[in-house]
C-alpha cells in the first residue's frame, strides 16, 4: 500500500489529537482525547505528569488504527506540535525527574541578582531592566534551581514538551527551532540557541549541553524507534519531521504567510499574528516568535486567557446550559451562541476589558479584567456577547500595534482555534476590524500546519510556500456590516481605548491593598 498519509500529533492544553492527513490537506481521520489540563499542589501552580502526555499520544495513535481503521503502513511520516512554554526535566535515560511545569503556571522566583556587567549597564540605558527581571522571575529553570536543587543536579536535558515527545518517538534529544517559545536561552533573531556571551545563559543558569539539538521546521529529527513502534503502532523507522509550536502551526494551517494577513487564534490564549521575513519586535524588547516556515518570523500580540474566558464563563455561569447540552449531546457553547441571537451589537452598552491575567508590558503587571455599563436589562447572554466583543477589541488593538511596527496595513483576517466555530464570534470579529474574515476549510489548523511541515520534510512539496498553497484553502467568509462597524468603531475609540488608562490606577490600588496579583 502507498505511504500516502501524514500523522500529525497535536498536544494542546486540554486535549491531545492524532490526525491523518493526505497531501492535499484533507483529513482522513482524527482521534481526540481530552486531558486534565493540570493539577495544582500549591495555589498558582500548574503541573502535569509527562507520562500522561506520552500515554495519551499512544492511545490516540492506537485509536486511529483500531477505531478509525487507518492502516499504519500508509503513514509516510510523523510531525508533532504542542502547547508552548511547558518544560520537562529528564535524566540521562530520558525519564522525567519531576512533573512538567505548564505555561499556565504562575510561580515566580524572587531575590535573583540582576544581570551585571556590560549587559546590566545596557539594560539601564535602554530601560529594559523590568523586562529582564520579569524574564528571570518567570523562568521555570530558576525556580527549580532555587527550590529543588537536587532535581536540577540530576537534570541531563531540559526540554520543552515538544522535545520530550520527539525524544520518546525517536530516542533523539532533538527539537524544532520553531517550538522554542519559553524562558530559555534562545536567540529569536538568529533562530538558534543564544551565543555564549548572551545574558540569557546567566539569566536562567542553564548549561548549553542541557538543551536539545535544534533543526528548522521541515527537517527530519529522527525515526520511530522499536520501543515507540510497540507503544504507538507507528511503523518502526518512520521519519519524524520537525514542526513548530501550536500557534505557529495554526498560522500556516490557516494559509497565512504574508504581513498583510492577520491570523487570529481564538484558543486558550487569543492571539493575532502576521508572518514577516524581517525581525520586527511587535512590542518594544519583546521578540517575534519563530515562524513555522524557516527564516520567517511571527509577530504576535497575545490576550493571555483569550477564549479560555468563554470556558470560564460556561463553567461559572452556565450550569443550566451545560446540563442541557449534555442531554442533547452538544457543546454548551452552542447553546450560548443561541442565547445571544437577539442581543444587539454593543450589548446595550456593556463593555468588557479581557485582562483576566496581567502582562509584562501592555497590559501591565497590575492589569485586571473589567466590565462596565451594567443596567437592569443585562443578562448572562449580554455578558457572554461582551466577552466576544471585548476579545475582538483587544485583538484590534494588537493589530494596530503590529501595523505601527511593520508599516504594512493588515487587509484581511484568517481565524482559527475553537472560537472560530462560533459564527457570532466570526461576525463580531469582521465587524470590529471592518475586514473580510475567513475561517479555513479545516478547523484543525494546528494539526494541518504540522502536516504541512511533514509534507515538506518528506519531499511531497519542494518548499513551505507551495505546500501551504496546495494544502490550505479558505472556508466560510464573513463580510463586515458597515452600520455595525460604525457602532463598534465608536465604542472602541471613545470607550474601550480609554478603559485601561482610566482603570489602571484603581488596579494598582487593588493590588497594593489585596496583594493580588503578586
Amino acid at each position: 500500500m502507498n505511504q500516502d498519509l501524514i500523522l500529525a500529533i497535536d498536544n494542546g492544553t486540554q486535549s491531545l489529537k492524532a490526525m491523518a492527513f493526505d497531501a492535499r490537506g484533507d483529513m482522513a481521520a482524527i482521534v481526540k482525547i481530552p486531558i486534565e489540563p493540570y493539577y495544582s499542589r500549591e495555589p498558582g501552580w500548574a503541573e502535569q505528569d509527562p507520562a500522561l502526555y506520552w500515554q495519551t499520544l499512544c492511545d490516540a495513535c492506537t485509536g486511529l488504527w483500531k477505531d478509525k481503521k487507518i492502516d499504519p503502513s500508509r503513514i509516510a511520516g510523523v510531525s508533532v506540535t504542542t502547547q508552548r512554554g511547558t518544560v520537562v526535566n529528564v535524566d540521562s535515560n530520558g525519564n522525567p525527574l519531576r512533573p512538567a511545569i505548564l505555561w499556565l503556571d504562575q510561580r515566580k522566583t524572587f531575590g535573583i541578582p540582576p544581570i551585571g556587567g556590560a549587559w546590566g549597564l545596557l539594560f539601564k540605558v535602554v530601560g529594559a531592566g523590568r523586562i529582564v527581571a520579569h524574564f528571570q522571575r518567570e523562568a521555570e529553570a530558576n525556580w527549580i534551581r532555587t527550590h529543588q536543587p537536587e532535581i536540577w543536579k540530576k537534570t541531563h536535558k531540559y526540554l520543552l514538551l515538544s522535545g520530550f515527545l520527539n525524544y520518546r518517538l525517536t530516542g533523539e534529544f532533538a527539537d524544532s527551532t520553531a517550538s522554542q517559545v519559553a524562558y530559555i536561552p534562545f536567540d529569536f533573531k538568529r533562530l538558534d540557541w543564544a551565543r555564549p556571551s548572551d545574558w540569557k545563559w546567566k539569566g536562567v543558569g542553564i548549561n548549553p549541553e542541557m538543551l536539545p539539538r535544534l533543526l528548522p521546521p521541515g527537517e527530519i529529527l529522527g525515526r520511530i524507534t522499536g520501543h515507540a513502534a510497540r507503544d504507538t503502532g507507528i511503523p518502526e523507522g518512520t521519519p519524524v519531521v520537525a514542526s513548530a509550536s501550536d500557534k505557529a502551526c495554526e498560522v500556516i494551517g490557516s494559509g497565512s504567510l504574508s504581513p498583510d494577513t492577520g491570523c487570529i487564534s481564538y484558543g486558550t490564549t487569543a492571539t493575532i499574528n502576521v508572518t514577516h521575513k524581517k525581525y520586527v519586535e511587535p512590542v518594544f524588547l519583546l521578540p517575534p516568535y519563530p515562524s513555522s516556515v524557516p527564516g520567517f518570523y511571527s509577530l504576535e500580540v497575545q490576550i493571555f486567557r483569550g477564549f479560555w474566558m468563554v470556558s470560564w464563563f460556561v463553567r461559572e455561569f452556565g450550569s443550566h446550559e451545560k446540563e442541557k447540552a449534555k442531554q442533547m449531546g452538544i457543546n454548551a457553547e452552542e447553546l450560548f451562541d443561541r442565547l445571544i441571537e437577539d442581543i444587539p451589537p454593543g450589548c446595550s452598552g456593556l463593555m468588557l476589558q479581557p485582562y483576566w491575567t496581567p502582562g509584562v508590558t501592555f497590559p501591565g503587571p497590575e492589569a485586571k479584567g473589567g466590565i462596565i455599563g451594567f443596567g437592569d436589562i443585562h443578562t448572562r447572554g449580554h455578558v457572554y456577547r461582551a466577552i466576544l466583543e471585548g476579545l475582538a477589541y483587544a485583538l484590534r488593538e494588537g493589530k494596530e500595534r503590529i501595523e505601527r511596527r511593520t508599516k504594512i496595513p493588515i487587509r484581511k483576517l484568517a481565524v482559527s482555534g475553537g472560537g472560530s466555530q462560533s459564527r457570532h464570534a466570526m461576525q463580531v470579529t469582521a465587524d470590529v476590524f471592518n475586514l473580510p474574515t475567513s475561517r479555513p476549510h479545516l478547523y484543525e489548523t494546528s494539526g494541518l500546519g504540522a502536516a504541512i511541515n511533514a509534507a515538506v520534510g518528506l519531499g511531497m512539496y519542494p518548499d513551505h510556500e507551495q505546500a501551504i498553497h496546495e494544502m490550505t484553502r479558505p472556508g466560510d467568509l464573513f463580510e463586515p456590516d458597515p452600520d455595525t462597524h460604525r457602532l463598534y468603531d465608536a465604542l472602541y475609540r471613545r470607550v474601550y481605548r480609554k478603559m485601561y488608562t482610566r482603570l489602571a490606577p484603581l488596579y494598582r490600588s487593588i493590588r497594593e491593598i489585596t496583594g493580588y496579583p503578586p
